[in-house]
């Protein structure tokens, strides 16, 4: 009887255990945008990996490119009553009332890697790189390596209205400002993949005399210059010569593209946006510690002299 009362305390006391542990668990859902590109793969694979590491529950939802699906995430989200939620959002606008459900239901909201234009009373923070100083980097490079004569550029622009094409446009334009032998002669969006980054880089080449009016390319991420340098090649160019290639994000391929002297120089973009957030999250959780409402995470320039295929073997099992 005693080894029975025993083990009939030890179950219920493990039962008791395990209950606590779970009810304890901070669940968390991430709308993310999708996977249009190997640096947004790369997000979404390291903030799974610091989920599991501190214990977080993680509820993932693709939106597949889609704001409707990005707001039906979110809803859901807030049906289920989760603790807080992580948001990557693939354009600016349109999300005020979402928003105001997350508030009203008291679930903070973090943006990763772009912004809202909303109040931020409505979000608990932002953790995202400076996107118009990425821009103004890209820009800066291309004025010091370019030379004096006229430079033609032609632009890829991220998905329209998203912020990363907005600010990224922003920031370049200001660095290239003053200096009038810089000229984007043609600017379309290649919607931050590669496959559209080829498609209308294509059109770009034909457009200016098969490529031999083009100075250089200047692309909001690396996929999209991936894209262009496959078509440069394909019209019997060298990128990297003919026409010189600076994108933004540093995903490991483009590293490959610097070291063949395929590309010039890229900025790069940190996929690891969950760290800091879920930092800043444990803090508000446990007492309520209120974080600044943007966390700005280091923009740093490669190029061809930065021993680029060692940065790649650091880069290639990040889940790019």
């Amino acid at each position: 009887m005693m080894l029975k009362s025993a083990l009939a305390g030890a179950t219920a006391l493990a039962s008791v255990i395990l209950t606590t542990s779970v009810a304890s668990a901070v669940t968390v859902g991430f709308s993310q945008i999708g996977s249009e590109s190997g640096w947004r793969a790369a997000e979404t694979t390291v903030t799974r990996q610091e989920a599991e590491t501190r214990g977080i529950d993680l509820k993932f939802a693709d939106a597949q490119q889609k704001q409707e699906n990005q707001i039906k995430a979110l809803r859901s989200f807030i049906a289920q009553g989760v603790d807080a939620i992580l948001l990557a959002p693939v354009v600016e606008t349109g999300w005020d009332s979402v928003l105001e459900e997350a508030k009203d239901a008291e679930i903070p909201v973090i943006l990763l890697d772009r912004t809202v234009a909303a109040s931020d009373d409505l979000y608990l923070t932002a953790v995202t790189s400076d996107l118009v100083h990425e821009g103004r980097v890209a820009g800066e490079w291309l004025v010091e390596n370019a030379g004096d004569e006229d430079c033609s550029i032609v632009e890829l622009q991220g998905t329209t209205g998203s912020s990363p094409a907005i600010a990224r446009k922003k920031g370049f334009e200001e660095a290239i400002a003053g200096h009038d032998n810089f000229k984007i002669i043609r600017s379309q969006t290649g919607d931050f993949t590669r496959t559209k980054g080829k498609e209308v880089m294509e059109s770009f080449l034909k457009a200016e005399n098969g490529g031999a009016d083009i100075c250089a390319l200047y692309a909001h991420n690396d996929d999209m210059a991936l894209g262009a340098i496959q078509a440069i090649k394909e019209a019997g160019l060298k990128p990297g010569e003919d026409i010189l290639v600076v994108s933004i994000d540093a995903v490991p391929d483009i590293f490959q593209a610097l070291a063949a002297g395929e590309a010039n120089a890229t900025v790069e973009l940190t996929p690891n946006m969950a760290g800091p957030a879920f930092d800043v999250l444990e803090a508000y959780l446990s007492d309520g510690t209120a974080p600044p409402k943007w966390i700005q995470t280091e923009s740093k320039l490669y190029t061809q002299a930065d021993d680029p295929m060692k940065v790649y073997e650091e880069k290639k099992n990040l889940g790019y």
